[in-house]
């Protein structure tokens, strides 16, 4: 079995406080000390792991589900940083406005927390494999939104991008308009959400199943092939770490492979 350290009081100068950061060390980072792992960022940190200290109720387990992959030949070994979010989840989580439910924009801090504090004491700490092809990014809803547009901004730096009902009609769908060309890089892109799927937490209804189908065709539209690009349907999924928790084994099979 792997290991998840907590760091409690991770500094984030960019917003001017302090995050929960969960880093997952698969058993061959101790037992292969001259191996070097790619790496896999996670948002909603408190919901990545079957762990004591993490959320009260239903998690991912993505260290279990990282575990059995491995030990079926799958996927090699991962590290998994997983970073909480905070009370001021939707703000933080939001790359733009969302005008309809009166939500701003704190994104960009967090996304350079991300890119300019996280990542590289990640990389000066543990034994990583850096680039594109070896360093990912998950989350779902808007923490789905938030790896896409990670991943767009970023491509030398993300190549493997999971968005699990991801909100990709946030802000009038701007992330349609702000994603225009393929990256020319490295890319493995996983889409997924209920057929059906829909949520009213800002005072508007957003349909999962329509809009993730939507950015899938969007993206390929703009060069992004079958090897590149992954979509899944689940009929009768809902939004819920339960769900997301199902898709999970097939969502890191391909992903990560």
């Amino acid at each position: 079995m792997g290991h998840v350290h907590i760091i409690r009081d991770f500094a984030s100068p960019q917003e001017g406080r302090t995050r929960t950061v969960r880093i997952y060390t698969p058993d061959a980072y101790e037992t292969a000390p001259e191996q070097r792992f790619p790496v896999l960022y996670m948002h909603d940190g408190q919901n990545v792991f079957a762990h004591p200290e993490s959320a009260l109720f239903d998690t991912w387990c993505a260290n279990h589900t990282l575990e059995r992959l491995v030990s079926e030949g799958r996927i090699g070994p991962w590290l998994i940083v997983a970073v909480d979010s905070t009370h001021d989840r939707l703000a933080e989580y939001s790359p733009w406005p969302e005008p309809r439910g009166g939500i701003s924009a704190r994104g960009e801090p967090f996304v350079r927390f991300l890119v300019d504090t996280l990542k590289p004491w990640v990389d000066s700490v543990y034994r990583t494999r850096q680039g594109p092809e070896w360093t990912g990014l998950m989350g779902a809803s808007l923490g789905g939104l938030m790896s896409l547009h990670l991943g767009w901004r970023y491509p030398n730096l993300f190549g493997r991008i999971g968005a699990l009902s991801p909100s990709v009609m946030w802000s009038w769908d701007r992330l349609f308009g702000e994603w225009t060309a393929h990256t020319r890089r490295w890319s493995r892109i996983y889409l997924d959400a209920g057929t059906d799927e829909t949520v009213d937490p800002v005072g508007y209804v957003m349909r999962y199943g329509e809009a993730t189908r939507n950015f899938h065709r969007h993206l390929q539209h703009l060069g992004y092939a079958d090897h590149e690009l992954r979509l899944v349907l689940e009929p009768g999924g809902q939004h819920h770490e339960r769900d997301w928790q199902r898709r999970l084994p097939e969502a890191m099979g391909w992903l990560l492979g």
